[in-house]
């Protein structure tokens, strides 16, 4: 197993700040942003290093966490413990005195996971204990300025390859633009997200959404609003599916006790790095949850880390994993993980992540870079 096996002395951590060009702007609370900015966190060991990639975004608008505070907990914090672990089974132990900050804590441990692959000679898919193959990939269609442009741009997305679409909803932007999607695909594997932003006044809108043929309505209402959910999952035919209201095993038990939720979307970041994410989906099969792996607008280094994720036997339902030339101008990995002829996004072979961070493309989009020695 993965936890039994040998980190290493740890000699170098180095933390970077870059800015990945996006193909499109992208809105956030702060304003449309240019760039994906992204920390990546490199672990050297007897020789060998690790990559990983922290899933949060600048400011706070996904979860509390951002770039500054991801920087700020691997600095002070979760680094300086490094020197005392020698295999990946410790980490949890040694991060344990560092209370939340699970997208920090993801971001090292992917990285050492990296690294012991590598080191073993292992992929990252064998490690976590999944099976090669692939699923069908998905792509996840943000809000639209008209129905129209939603229509064209799911239409490109099934031309590229894609085999099931997710689309972003909000109150005001969901009955009419999902029932032409339906109405012009009528046998398209189709969901929807509303990251939250539903209310007690908006639940007409996702009744009738209920009448669509969906595989799942996700994260309609708030995270915290388990009761809410519960209660408006018994109204509805399509299964609820939850996303920012589930960073733990706790947080899944107690969904699932109340009849929250029956399928979960499994990010790694969010929940704390793919160890923590292979317990989760564990769990969400006993209760009966369906299960998928979600992304988080990763550069190819972070996407190819769910693609070995979602090789593991409890991950039950194809996701929304595209790829990233799909949203970024250019990535930090080669191979960046593309559509092959099947829709599907091929998991790399090689040792821990399988792929080869292109240096000279991280050192031209650095925005900041610390190096530390634990």
């Amino acid at each position: 197993m993965v936890e039994e096996l040998e980190i290493g002395r740890v000699e170098r951590v180095e933390l970077r700040v870059v800015g990945l060009p996006l193909v499109a702007p992208f809105a956030t609370a702060a304003g449309a942003r240019t760039t994906r900015d992204v920390l990546l966190v490199r672990v050297d060991a007897g020789g060998v290093a690790g990559w990983g990639e922290c899933a949060a975004f600048a400011e706070p608008s996904y979860t509390a966490e951002t770039i500054a505070t991801a920087r700020h907990v691997l600095a002070g914090f979760l680094v300086p413990v490094l020197g005392g672990v020698r295999t990946a089974g410790e980490l949890a132990a040694a991060f344990s005195a560092v209370r939340g900050h699970p997208m920090a804590r993801a971001a090292l441990e992917s990285a050492v996971l990296d690294l012991v692959g590598r080191r073993h000679g292992q992929p990252l898919w064998r490690l976590l204990g999944g099976s090669p193959g692939t699923r069908p990939a998905g792509v996840a269609i943000g809000l639209q300025p008209s129905v129209g442009v939603l229509v064209d741009a799911v239409g490109r997305a099934l031309a590229e390859g894609y085999r099931q679409v997710k689309l972003k909803v909000h109150p005001g932007w969901d009955v009419e633009p999902v029932r032409a999607v339906r109405s012009h695909f009528p046998d398209l594997g189709l969901w929807v997200d509303g990251n939250g932003s539903y209310g007690p006044g908006n639940l007409d809108a996702l009744l009738a959404l209920d009448e669509l043929g969906l595989r799942m309505i996700e994260q309609p209402l708030p995270a915290d609003d388990l009761v809410g959910l519960a209660r408006l999952g018994a109204r509805l035919g399509t299964p609820l599916g939850l996303d920012e209201s589930v960073e733990s095993v706790g947080d899944l038990e107690a969904a699932a006790a109340l009849g929250a939720a029956r399928v979960l979307n499994l990010k790694p970041g969010r929940v704390g790095g793919m160890l923590a994410a292979r317990q989760l989906a564990r769990r969400a099969r006993e209760l009966g949850l369906e299960v998928f792996v979600g992304g988080m607008l990763e550069s190819g280094l972070g996407r190819t880390g769910c693609l070995h994720l979602q090789t593991l036997g409890e991950v039950t339902l194809d996701g929304d994993l595209s790829a990233p030339g799909r949203y970024l101008q250019e990535d930090l990995v080669k191979p960046s993980p593309g559509l092959d002829a099947r829709g599907c996004l091929p998991v790399p072979s090689g040792p821990g992540t399988g792929v080869e961070v292109l240096q000279e493309v991280v050192d031209r989009l650095t925005l900041a870079v610390e190096v530390l020695v634990p």
